[in-house]
Protein backbone atom coordinates (compact mmCIF):
# COMPACT_ATOMS: atom_id res chain seq x y z
CA UNK A 1 0.00 0.00 0.00
CA UNK A 2 3.41 2.35 0.40
CA UNK A 3 3.70 3.25 -3.28
CA UNK A 4 -0.23 4.52 -3.95
CA UNK A 5 -0.41 6.74 -1.33
CA UNK A 6 3.54 8.00 -2.09
CA UNK A 7 1.71 8.49 -5.85
CA UNK A 8 -0.64 10.12 -4.12
CA UNK A 9 1.29 12.59 -2.12
CA UNK A 10 3.39 13.26 -4.93
CA UNK A 11 0.63 13.86 -7.47
CA UNK A 12 -0.98 16.40 -4.53
CA UNK A 13 2.15 17.75 -3.93
CA UNK A 14 2.13 19.41 -7.72
CA UNK A 15 -1.35 20.43 -7.53
CA UNK A 16 -0.45 22.31 -5.20
CA UNK A 17 3.14 23.71 -5.91
CA UNK A 18 1.17 24.63 -9.64
CA UNK A 19 -1.89 26.68 -7.42
CA UNK A 20 1.19 28.53 -5.80
CA UNK A 21 3.10 29.25 -8.33
CA UNK A 22 -0.05 31.18 -9.91
CA UNK A 23 -1.05 32.79 -7.06
CA UNK A 24 2.77 34.06 -6.32
CA UNK A 25 2.31 35.31 -10.61
CA UNK A 26 -0.59 36.86 -9.67
CA UNK A 27 0.37 38.90 -6.75
CA UNK A 28 3.53 39.99 -8.23
CA UNK A 29 1.54 41.09 -11.22
CA UNK A 30 -0.60 42.84 -8.79
CA UNK A 31 1.74 44.76 -7.05
CA UNK A 32 4.01 45.39 -9.99
CA UNK A 33 6.52 43.32 -9.10
CA UNK A 34 6.56 41.58 -12.38
CA UNK A 35 6.17 43.32 -15.72
CA UNK A 36 3.47 42.78 -17.96
CA UNK A 37 5.49 42.83 -21.03
CA UNK A 38 8.45 41.25 -21.84
CA UNK A 39 10.17 38.40 -22.39
CA UNK A 40 9.50 37.07 -18.82
CA UNK A 41 5.92 38.34 -19.20
CA UNK A 42 5.92 36.11 -22.07
CA UNK A 43 7.40 32.97 -20.92
CA UNK A 44 5.63 33.46 -17.32
CA UNK A 45 1.99 33.31 -18.62
CA UNK A 46 2.25 30.05 -21.04
CA UNK A 47 4.45 28.31 -18.16
CA UNK A 48 1.56 29.60 -15.50
CA UNK A 49 -1.18 27.64 -17.37
CA UNK A 50 0.48 24.90 -17.84
CA UNK A 51 1.93 24.21 -14.76
CA UNK A 52 -2.07 25.03 -13.88
CA UNK A 53 -3.00 22.23 -16.41
CA UNK A 54 -0.42 20.12 -14.88
CA UNK A 55 -1.61 20.82 -11.32
CA UNK A 56 -5.19 20.02 -12.21
CA UNK A 57 -4.43 16.63 -13.81
CA UNK A 58 -3.04 15.61 -10.87
CA UNK A 59 -5.30 16.63 -8.85
CA UNK A 60 -8.34 14.25 -10.96
CA UNK A 61 -5.41 11.66 -10.96
CA UNK A 62 -4.85 12.02 -7.05
CA UNK A 63 -8.74 12.03 -6.54
CA UNK A 64 -9.23 8.97 -8.83
CA UNK A 65 -6.99 7.13 -7.01
CA UNK A 66 -8.23 7.62 -3.65
CA UNK A 67 -11.94 6.66 -4.96
CA UNK A 68 -10.35 3.15 -5.74
CA UNK A 69 -8.43 2.65 -2.90
CA UNK A 70 -10.80 4.29 0.00
CA UNK A 71 -13.91 2.37 -1.31
CA UNK A 72 -12.16 -1.26 -0.99
CA UNK A 73 -10.97 0.03 2.46
CA UNK A 74 -14.04 0.71 3.29
CA UNK A 75 -15.38 -2.83 2.60
CA UNK A 76 -12.95 -4.17 4.49
CA UNK A 77 -13.15 -2.50 7.39
CA UNK A 78 -16.95 -3.00 7.75
CA UNK A 79 -16.29 -7.04 6.75
CA UNK A 80 -13.91 -6.79 10.10
CA UNK A 81 -16.72 -5.56 11.89
CA UNK A 82 -18.99 -8.45 10.80
CA UNK A 83 -16.40 -10.70 11.87
CA UNK A 84 -15.91 -9.15 14.87
CA UNK A 85 -20.13 -9.54 15.65
CA UNK A 86 -19.31 -13.23 14.60
CA UNK A 87 -20.65 -13.45 11.38
CA UNK A 88 -17.77 -15.30 9.97
CA UNK A 89 -19.10 -16.02 7.15
CA UNK A 90 -18.64 -12.56 5.83
CA UNK A 91 -16.48 -12.08 2.77
CA UNK A 92 -15.49 -9.05 0.67
CA UNK A 93 -14.75 -8.50 -3.23
CA UNK A 94 -11.58 -8.77 -4.29
CA UNK A 95 -11.35 -5.49 -6.48
CA UNK A 96 -10.43 -6.22 -10.43
CA UNK A 97 -8.11 -2.71 -10.28
CA UNK A 98 -6.20 -0.72 -7.58
CA UNK A 99 -3.23 -1.49 -5.74
CA UNK A 100 -1.92 -5.22 -6.09
CA UNK A 101 -1.50 -4.92 -1.93
CA UNK A 102 -5.12 -4.13 -1.83
CA UNK A 103 -5.65 -7.02 -3.77
CA UNK A 104 -3.45 -9.75 -1.93
CA UNK A 105 -5.39 -7.97 1.78
CA UNK A 106 -8.78 -8.90 0.35
CA UNK A 107 -7.61 -12.69 -0.66
CA UNK A 108 -6.35 -13.05 2.58
CA UNK A 109 -9.10 -11.85 5.11
CA UNK A 110 -11.28 -13.88 2.90
CA UNK A 111 -8.82 -17.18 3.58
CA UNK A 112 -9.09 -15.88 7.25
CA UNK A 113 -12.47 -15.53 7.33
CA UNK A 114 -13.02 -19.52 5.92
CA UNK A 115 -10.64 -20.86 7.99
CA UNK A 116 -13.11 -19.04 11.20
CA UNK A 117 -15.97 -20.49 9.50
CA UNK A 118 -14.22 -23.68 9.54
CA UNK A 119 -13.71 -23.49 13.31
CA UNK A 120 -16.48 -22.14 14.55
CA UNK A 121 -18.45 -25.67 12.50
CA UNK A 122 -15.83 -28.23 13.90
CA UNK A 123 -16.44 -26.26 17.36
CA UNK A 124 -20.44 -26.77 17.05
CA UNK A 125 -19.77 -30.22 15.77
CA UNK A 126 -17.79 -31.52 18.84
CA UNK A 127 -20.31 -30.30 21.45
CA UNK A 128 -23.05 -31.61 19.84
CA UNK A 129 -20.75 -35.18 19.57
CA UNK A 130 -19.40 -34.80 23.13
CA UNK A 131 -23.17 -33.90 24.45
CA UNK A 132 -24.36 -37.00 22.55
CA UNK A 133 -21.47 -39.08 23.85
CA UNK A 134 -22.17 -38.07 27.66
CA UNK A 135 -25.88 -38.46 27.48
CA UNK A 136 -26.13 -42.15 27.67
CA UNK A 137 -23.21 -43.03 30.17
CA UNK A 138 -25.32 -40.27 32.39
CA UNK A 139 -29.16 -42.05 31.66
CA UNK A 140 -27.42 -44.84 32.90
CA UNK A 141 -25.86 -43.57 36.27
CA UNK A 142 -29.06 -41.49 36.88
CA UNK A 143 -31.52 -44.28 36.55
CA UNK A 144 -29.37 -46.49 38.66
CA UNK A 145 -29.10 -44.01 41.57
CA UNK A 146 -32.95 -43.32 40.97
CA UNK A 147 -33.75 -46.86 41.28
CA UNK A 148 -31.52 -47.23 44.82
CA UNK A 149 -32.93 -44.02 46.20
CA UNK A 150 -36.59 -45.10 45.85
CA UNK A 151 -35.76 -48.35 46.78
CA UNK A 152 -36.86 -50.36 43.57
CA UNK A 153 -32.99 -51.81 42.91
CA UNK A 154 -31.23 -52.85 46.23
CA UNK A 155 -27.94 -51.54 46.84
CA UNK A 156 -25.82 -54.88 45.57
CA UNK A 157 -23.08 -55.53 43.63
CA UNK A 158 -25.52 -56.16 40.37
CA UNK A 159 -26.67 -52.28 40.51
CA UNK A 160 -23.66 -50.78 41.71
CA UNK A 161 -21.30 -52.10 39.21
CA UNK A 162 -23.16 -50.62 35.95
CA UNK A 163 -22.80 -47.04 37.67
CA UNK A 164 -19.30 -47.61 38.13
CA UNK A 165 -18.61 -48.71 34.95
CA UNK A 166 -20.44 -45.71 33.36
CA UNK A 167 -18.31 -43.39 35.10
CA UNK A 168 -15.37 -45.21 34.06
CA UNK A 169 -16.60 -44.41 30.51
CA UNK A 170 -16.85 -40.93 31.26
CA UNK A 171 -13.38 -40.68 32.89
CA UNK A 172 -12.08 -42.33 29.76
CA UNK A 173 -14.02 -39.77 27.85
CA UNK A 174 -13.14 -36.70 29.49
CA UNK A 175 -9.36 -37.79 29.15
CA UNK A 176 -9.35 -38.60 25.37
CA UNK A 177 -11.02 -35.56 24.78
CA UNK A 178 -8.27 -33.98 26.76
CA UNK A 179 -5.60 -35.54 24.60
CA UNK A 180 -7.17 -34.88 21.28
CA UNK A 181 -7.73 -31.31 22.11
CA UNK A 182 -4.16 -30.80 23.19
CA UNK A 183 -3.02 -32.71 19.83
CA UNK A 184 -4.66 -30.93 17.99
CA UNK A 185 -3.60 -27.14 19.11
CA UNK A 186 -0.53 -28.18 19.25
CA UNK A 187 0.07 -28.43 23.11
CA UNK A 188 0.65 -32.06 23.56
CA UNK A 189 3.86 -32.41 25.79
CA UNK A 190 6.43 -35.26 24.38
CA UNK A 191 8.53 -36.40 26.42
CA UNK A 192 10.76 -37.99 24.17
CA UNK A 193 13.75 -40.45 25.14
CA UNK A 194 16.32 -42.62 22.92
CA UNK A 195 14.02 -45.99 22.62
CA UNK A 196 15.10 -49.29 21.21
CA UNK A 197 12.39 -50.99 19.34
CA UNK A 198 13.18 -54.67 19.75
CA UNK A 199 12.11 -54.93 23.37
CA UNK A 200 9.82 -52.05 23.39
CA UNK A 201 7.34 -53.98 20.89
CA UNK A 202 8.26 -57.31 22.73
CA UNK A 203 6.76 -55.49 25.50
CA UNK A 204 3.67 -54.44 24.07
CA UNK A 205 2.89 -57.49 22.55
CA UNK A 206 3.65 -59.40 25.88
CA UNK A 207 1.03 -57.01 27.78
CA UNK A 208 -1.96 -58.37 25.01
CA UNK A 209 -0.52 -61.89 24.77
CA UNK A 210 -3.04 -63.30 27.91
CA UNK A 211 -5.90 -61.47 25.84
CA UNK A 212 -5.44 -62.78 22.77
CA UNK A 213 -5.02 -66.51 23.93
CA UNK A 214 -7.89 -66.46 25.89
CA UNK A 215 -9.76 -65.14 22.18
CA UNK A 216 -8.17 -67.97 20.92
CA UNK A 217 -6.08 -65.35 18.57
CA UNK A 218 -2.20 -65.25 17.56
CA UNK A 219 -1.21 -62.60 18.11
CA UNK A 220 2.57 -62.32 17.14
CA UNK A 221 5.46 -59.58 16.63
CA UNK A 222 7.39 -59.30 13.23
CA UNK A 223 11.14 -56.77 13.27
CA UNK A 224 13.17 -56.74 10.82
CA UNK A 225 16.97 -57.19 12.53
CA UNK A 226 17.46 -53.40 11.08
CA UNK A 227 14.32 -52.17 13.42
CA UNK A 228 15.10 -54.24 16.23
CA UNK A 229 18.85 -52.87 16.19
CA UNK A 230 17.07 -49.20 15.98
CA UNK A 231 16.75 -46.21 18.60
CA UNK A 232 14.27 -43.41 17.57
CA UNK A 233 13.69 -40.72 19.66
CA UNK A 234 9.82 -40.97 20.71
CA UNK A 235 7.74 -40.57 23.60
CA UNK A 236 7.24 -44.63 24.74
CA UNK A 237 3.71 -43.92 26.38
CA UNK A 238 2.97 -42.33 23.54
CA UNK A 239 3.69 -44.91 21.31
CA UNK A 240 2.81 -47.61 23.48
CA UNK A 241 -0.95 -45.93 23.83
CA UNK A 242 -1.07 -45.53 20.11
CA UNK A 243 0.19 -49.64 19.13
CA UNK A 244 -1.63 -50.64 22.15
CA UNK A 245 -5.19 -49.09 21.03
CA UNK A 246 -4.81 -50.51 16.87
CA UNK A 247 -3.85 -53.73 18.90
CA UNK A 248 -6.70 -53.52 21.07
CA UNK A 249 -9.00 -52.95 17.87
CA UNK A 250 -7.48 -55.70 16.22
CA UNK A 251 -8.29 -58.42 18.82
CA UNK A 252 -11.97 -57.00 19.11
CA UNK A 253 -12.90 -57.51 15.28
CA UNK A 254 -10.88 -60.63 14.40
CA UNK A 255 -12.55 -63.93 15.61
CA UNK A 256 -11.33 -66.99 17.32
CA UNK A 257 -8.73 -68.63 15.39
CA UNK A 258 -8.00 -65.40 13.58
CA UNK A 259 -4.20 -63.93 13.55
CA UNK A 260 -2.87 -59.99 14.56
CA UNK A 261 0.39 -59.15 13.93
CA UNK A 262 2.62 -56.47 15.03
CA UNK A 263 5.21 -55.27 12.34
CA UNK A 264 8.13 -52.85 12.20
CA UNK A 265 11.12 -51.84 9.29
CA UNK A 266 13.20 -49.56 8.27
CA UNK A 267 11.82 -47.35 6.04
CA UNK A 268 13.44 -44.86 2.80
CA UNK A 269 14.40 -41.16 4.23
CA UNK A 270 15.34 -41.75 8.02
CA UNK A 271 11.83 -43.34 9.12
CA UNK A 272 10.72 -46.55 10.77
CA UNK A 273 7.68 -48.30 9.54
CA UNK A 274 5.03 -49.97 12.38
CA UNK A 275 1.92 -51.84 11.48
CA UNK A 276 -0.69 -53.76 12.81
CA UNK A 277 -2.09 -56.46 10.31
CA UNK A 278 -5.48 -58.78 11.28
CA UNK A 279 -7.56 -61.28 9.19
CA UNK A 280 -10.51 -59.49 10.36
CA UNK A 281 -13.88 -58.56 8.92
CA UNK A 282 -11.54 -55.24 7.45
CA UNK A 283 -12.59 -51.55 7.69
CA UNK A 284 -16.52 -50.77 6.18
CA UNK A 285 -16.31 -48.96 2.74
CA UNK A 286 -18.71 -46.07 4.32
CA UNK A 287 -16.17 -45.21 6.76
CA UNK A 288 -12.55 -45.74 4.85
CA UNK A 289 -12.43 -42.29 4.18
CA UNK A 290 -13.30 -40.82 8.03
CA UNK A 291 -11.71 -43.68 10.38
CA UNK A 292 -9.63 -41.36 11.78
CA UNK A 293 -11.94 -38.54 12.73
CA UNK A 294 -13.57 -37.89 15.86
CA UNK A 295 -15.93 -40.27 16.90
CA UNK A 296 -16.03 -42.73 14.14
CA UNK A 297 -17.10 -45.87 15.50
CA UNK A 298 -17.73 -49.15 13.73
CA UNK A 299 -21.33 -50.54 13.82
CA UNK A 300 -21.86 -52.24 17.60
CA UNK A 301 -18.99 -50.46 19.19
CA UNK A 302 -18.97 -49.47 22.52
CA UNK A 303 -15.69 -47.49 22.46
CA UNK A 304 -15.78 -43.82 22.27
CA UNK A 305 -14.57 -43.30 18.58
CA UNK A 306 -11.65 -41.25 19.19
CA UNK A 307 -8.66 -43.85 19.71
CA UNK A 308 -7.78 -43.31 16.33
CA UNK A 309 -8.27 -39.95 16.10
CA UNK A 310 -5.64 -39.62 18.63
CA UNK A 311 -3.92 -41.84 17.04
CA UNK A 312 -3.58 -39.70 14.60
CA UNK A 313 -2.98 -36.84 16.45
CA UNK A 314 -0.10 -38.20 18.86
CA UNK A 315 1.95 -39.74 15.16
CA UNK A 316 1.97 -36.58 13.96
CA UNK A 317 2.88 -34.72 16.27
CA UNK A 318 6.20 -36.35 16.59
CA UNK A 319 6.08 -35.92 12.70
CA UNK A 320 4.90 -39.02 11.51
CA UNK A 321 2.25 -39.99 9.53
CA UNK A 322 -0.39 -42.97 9.65
CA UNK A 323 -3.00 -44.39 7.16
CA UNK A 324 -5.13 -47.53 6.61
CA UNK A 325 -5.81 -50.01 4.52
CA UNK A 326 -6.78 -53.48 3.56
CA UNK A 327 -4.43 -56.15 5.05
CA UNK A 328 -2.75 -59.49 3.85
CA UNK A 329 -3.90 -60.28 0.22
CA UNK A 330 -6.84 -57.75 0.82
CA UNK A 331 -8.72 -59.31 3.50
CA UNK A 332 -8.41 -57.38 6.89
CA UNK A 333 -6.98 -54.43 7.95
CA UNK A 334 -3.34 -53.62 7.68
CA UNK A 335 -2.68 -49.83 9.95
CA UNK A 336 0.83 -47.87 8.94
CA UNK A 337 2.45 -45.77 10.76
CA UNK A 338 5.41 -43.96 9.95
CA UNK A 339 8.01 -42.18 12.56
CA UNK A 340 11.69 -40.37 12.36
CA UNK A 341 14.68 -41.82 13.71
CA UNK A 342 15.57 -38.36 14.87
Amino acid sequence: MGRPFGCLIVLLGVLLASVGVIVLWLIASLFGLASAEGPLADLARPAGLVTLLVGLAAGVAGIRLTRGVAGPLGDLVDAAGAVEGGEYATRVAVPDGGPAELRKLARAFNTMTERLEAADASRRGLLAEVSHELRTPLAVIRGNLEGLIDGIYPADEAHLRPILEETEVLARLIEDLRTLSLAEAGSLPLHREATELGGFLDDIASAHRARADGAGIELSVDVDDDARATSVNVDPVRLRQVLANLIDNALKSVPRGGHVRLQAESAAGGFIRFAVVDDGPGIPEELRAVVFERFTRAPGSRGSGLGLAIARAIVEAHGGRISAGPGLDGVGTRVILELPTA
